[in-house]
């Protein structure tokens, strides 16, 4: 039993290692994500997007392996097998197995934490380029437009766009 215990632990171990490798790939996206963002350069937000979907795709496969290993390992300890936690599974294991799984939980914690930051400072940024963008493109808009105010006919009056406006008819 007691090698089907340790094999099984080593199996969830492998599998939180490959996990935090992923999140720090993802970590790394993020960050360059952020300067591309203050710099400007939409085809590497882009590339770097389709960069992170990728990244999540193989973060929640390894996930659900992640899930798997737990759950047969909570088997094993004596744990909650419905809802398998680390944390758990740590406290259940005694000595340097419990140390290294709490290790690895708070490493993994602290990766997704810095993750959430960056993802929210770079959603920040996005915003307030949109900002400027519609700024932009509204006053550009209002310049083409020309005025829109009334004379005291009842008719347009013509705006800079148009030629023809006399200041005084006297030469």
């Amino acid at each position: 039993m007691d090698a089907v215990k340790e094999r099984a632990y080593e199996k969830l171990v492998q599998n939180l290692d490959d996990l935090i490798k992923l999140y720090r790939q993802l970590l790394d996206l993020a960050r360059k994500e952020k300067e591309a963002l203050i710099n400007a350069e939409s085809e590497v937000i882009i590339d770097i997007n389709s960069q992170k979907e990728i990244q999540i795709q193989k973060i929640k496969l390894a996930d659900t392996l992640r899930y798997k290993h737990a759950k047969e390992l909570c088997v094993l300890v004596k744990a909650d097998t419905e809802n398998p936690r680390l944390l758990e599974i740590a406290q259940k294991l005694q000595g340097t197995m419990g140390d290294h799984l709490r290790n690895l939980h708070k490493t993994l914690d602290m990766i997704i934490s810095r993750i959430i930051e960056l993802n929210k400072d770079n959603d920040e940024l996005a915003q307030r380029a949109l900002k400027v963008l519609n700024g932009t493109m509204t006053n550009i808009k209002e310049t083409l437009s020309g005025k829109k105010t009334y004379e005291r006919k009842g008719q347009y009056k013509q705006g800079p766009e148009q030629s023809g406006n006399f200041i005084s008819k006297e030469i």
